[in-house]
C-alpha cells in the first residue's frame, strides 16, 4: 500500500510523533493506521523506560482550581530547556486539571487525559522531547474557606487556606510564602526539640561572663534570642512581604482573618542533582586526564 502524505500526517496528528517514525510505522504496519499508532505508543513505553533512570530534577510547578479545590502538581525534566517546550507546558497543565479529580499522585498517574493515562501521555512526552519526565508530587486543599493558588515563574508553587478574610489577603499570603519560605504556620506549630536545639546553639555562643549571669537573666537573655529565631521561622511572625512594617500576624489580625495551613512545592528540592564535567570528560577520553 502506498504511504500517503495524508496517511502521514493523520498518524503524525493522532501520535505527536516525527514525521519520519510516523512513515516508517506506517510502512511496516502496511498503510494500517491504527497498527502504526499501537507500535508508536509501545515504541514511546520502551524509550521512556530506558529513559527512567536518568535523573530529572528541573521541569515546573502547574496549579489548577475550582470548586473549592487547589492543587499544585510538580513534573520534572531533564533540563530547563525541555521544562520550556510547548508541549511539556501543555502536558503540565493537563495533569494539573486532572489532579483536580484525584486525591494522591498514584491515582492522578492512572487519571484519563485526552484519551491516554497520565502516564501514558507522560510515556508519549519523553518519546517526543527526548527527556525523562516524571510526573512527581503533588499537593491539594479542598475547603469552603477563601483559597488561594499562587505560582511564582514555574518554579514555586503554594497553597493557602485562609478562615475569613477574602480570597486577594489569600493571594497575597500564597505570594509570601513563596518569597519567605516559612517552615511552620504560628509559633505553636514549633517542635520543642527546635527549640531546645536553639536555646542549646544560644547559650554556647554566649561569653564565659554572659554564661555566669543569674539563671533567670539567662534564661530572659537566651529566651529573646529564640522568640526572634521563632518569628523567623514562622509564618505568623514574619514580616509580610506586601507591607514590611507589618507581621503577617498583624496584618490577618486587622482582616479578622486566620491561615489554617498552606503548602509549598519547589521544582526539584530534595532531588540530588548531577552536575556533569564535560571538559573533564572531553580529556579523559581524549587520553589527556
Amino acid at each position: 500500500m502506498e504511504i500517503t502524505a495524508t496517511l502521514v500526517k493523520e498518524l503524525r496528528e493522532r501520535t505527536g510523533a516525527g514525521m519520519m517514525e510516523c512513515k516508517k510505522a506506517l510502512t511496516e504496519a502496511g498503510g494500517n493506521v491504527d497498527a502504526a499508532a499501537e507500535a508508536l505508543r509501545k515504541s514511546g513505553l520502551a524509550k521512556a523506560d530506558k529513559k527512567a533512570d536518568r535523573v530529572a530534577a528541573e521541569g515546573r510547578i502547574v496549579a489548577a482550581q475550582a470548586d473549592g479545590r487547589a492543587v499544585l502538581v510538580e513534573v520534572n525534566s531533564e533540563t530547563d530547556f525541555v521544562a520550556k517546550d510547548e508541549n511539556f507546558l501543555a502536558f503540565t497543565q493537563s495533569v494539573a486539571d486532572a489532579a483536580l479529580g484525584v486525591q494522591d499522585i498514584d491515582a492522578l498517574k492512572s487519571a484519563t487525559v485526552d484519551g491516554k493515562t497520565v502516564d501514558e501521555a507522560r510515556a508519549a512526552l519523553i518519546a517526543k522531547v527526548g527527556e525523562n519526565v516524571q510526573v512527581r508530587r503533588m499537593a491539594t486543599i479542598a475547603s469552603s474557606d477563601n483559597v488561594a493558588a499562587y505560582v511564582h515563574g514555574g518554579r514555586i508553587g503554594v497553597l493557602v487556606e485562609l478562615k475569613g478574610g477574602d480570597v486577594e489577603l489569600a493571594r497575597g499570603l500564597a505570594m509570601h510564602v513563596a518569597a519567605m519560605n516559612p517552615p511552620y504556620n504560628k509559633a505553636a506549630d514549633v517542635p520543642a526539640e527546635f527549640l531546645a536545639k536553639e536555646k542549646e546553639i544560644e547559650l554556647a555562643k554566649m561569653s564565659e561572663k554572659d554564661r555566669a549571669k543569674p539563671a533567670e537573666i539567662l534564661e530572659k537573655i537566651i529566651g529573646g534570642k529564640v522568640a526572634k529565631i521563632v518569628n523567623e521561622v514562622s509564618l505568623y511572625g514574619q514580616a509580610y512581604v506586601l507591607d514590611t512594617n507589618q507581621t503577617v500576624e498583624q496584618v490577618l489580625k486587622a482582616a479578622g482573618a486566620d491561615v489554617v495551613r498552606f503548602e509549598r512545592l519547589a521544582v526539584g528540592e530534595g532531588i540530588e542533582k548531577v552536575v556533569e564535567d564535560y571538559a573533564a570528560e572531553v580529556m579523559k577520553q581524549a587520553g589527556l586526564a
